[in-house]
């Protein structure tokens, strides 16, 4: 049954495969299966392609001989890993530009500010008030009120400095 079926593989079955893809992409995206509708429409034009050659008299009996359901599978297999590899490359090349580094990095966007302590440090930790946040701090050991730069971010903890005033 199942010889049947996949023995019957025409173009037109390999642009659905490759539309309902496509729409899948559109309901769940994650850009994967995308590449693969695309490389079943291909495979859906080759075989179409191949399907018109067919009409001449000299191309009739190679068609069925050359492009047989196996190989329109292997054909699809082999192209879907290509598009996957190169779309993967196309999207990452894109993703490495972008136009504010420090969105979602609050500890870097605080590089560089000044505060006053309003908690001592003690043994190299304390906390200090920076807006409407409490955060972790480390540094040299100081008392309430000393004034202070943010030189790092590391995780979720502040390096300061003594200001020099």
């Amino acid at each position: 049954m199942i010889d049947r079926i996949v023995s019957e593989l025409g173009p037109w079955n390999w642009m659905v495969l490759g539309f309902v893809l496509l729409v899948m992409e559109i309901v769940a995206p994650g850009v994967f299966m995308l590449w693969i509708g695309i490389a079943a429409l291909i495979i859906g034009a080759i075989s179409l392609l191949i399907g018109y050659a067919a009409i001449l008299p000299w191309q009739a009996e190679l068609n069925g001989a050359i492009w047989t359901w196996q190989v329109q599978v292997i054909a699809f297999l082999v192209l879907s890993v290509i598009s996957a590899f190169v779309g993967k490359r196309l999207t990452a090349a894109r993703a490495g530009e972008i136009d504010q580094p420090l969105l979602n990095r609050r500890g870097a966007q605080m590089v560089g500010r000044t505060a006053t302590l309003s908690e001592p440090i003690q043994n190299g930790r304390g906390r200090i008030r920076l807006g409407d946040t409490l955060w972790r701090v480390s540094g040299p050991d100081l008392p309430a009120g000393a004034q202070v730069r943010v030189t790092g971010a590391a995780d979720t903890d502040l390096e300061l400095t003594v200001e020099a005033v």
